[in-house]
């Protein structure tokens, strides 16, 4: 199994996140974003506020974690994210409900994009036929008293 690949069509799956940051006295500060665009390489692009706190925590320090999920799926990213300003990408990216945040749309000029680079990353994936096979082997290792293993198609770590 191409577990990056597995990876990778998971994170398109995803319309929003937590965006995990450290803030300047060292503390983990976690809010969700609106996923802008995810790309084949596992890029993640997201838009912000160029005054919010998150670019503080990213002027000290760039690793971020990035965590996805839904009922029976679960993503979690580790990578470094830059500030980017750049106007043409946000055209591209632009979503019109966003305009909550930004009343002025696409041109309104608090706007800025952050942009994950991901390093590693891991699935945990227990939905469809995976998933009910998953919890079957689950089930008897519970009545046995012993662990449930997993495979490819339902757990594993990935080096971006």
């Amino acid at each position: 199994m191409n577990t990056e690949k597995k990876l990778l069509d998971l994170i398109h799956g995803f319309d929003n996140a937590m965006l995990v940051t450290k803030t300047p006295s060292g503390a983990l500060d976690a809010r969700p974003m609106a996923v802008a665009q995810a790309t084949d390489d596992g890029r993640l692009w997201f838009v912000t506020d160029r005054n919010s706190g998150k670019i503080a925590d990213l002027m000290s320090d760039q690793d971020v974690a990035v965590t996805m999920q839904n009922a029976r799926k679960f993503v979690a990213i580790s990578g470094t994210c830059r500030v980017v300003d750049d106007r043409a990408k946000i055209e591209e990216v632009w979503k019109e409900i966003w305009k909550v945040w930004f009343p002025g749309g696409q041109s309104d000029p608090s706007i800025v994009l952050l942009k994950v680079d991901p390093q590693r990353g891991e699935y945990w994936d227990n939905s469809g036929v995976a998933g009910i096979k998953y919890l079957i082997k689950a089930g008897k290792a519970y009545l046995q008293g012993e662990r449930a293993e997993t495979d490819a198609s339902v757990n594993a770590s990935v080096v971006l």
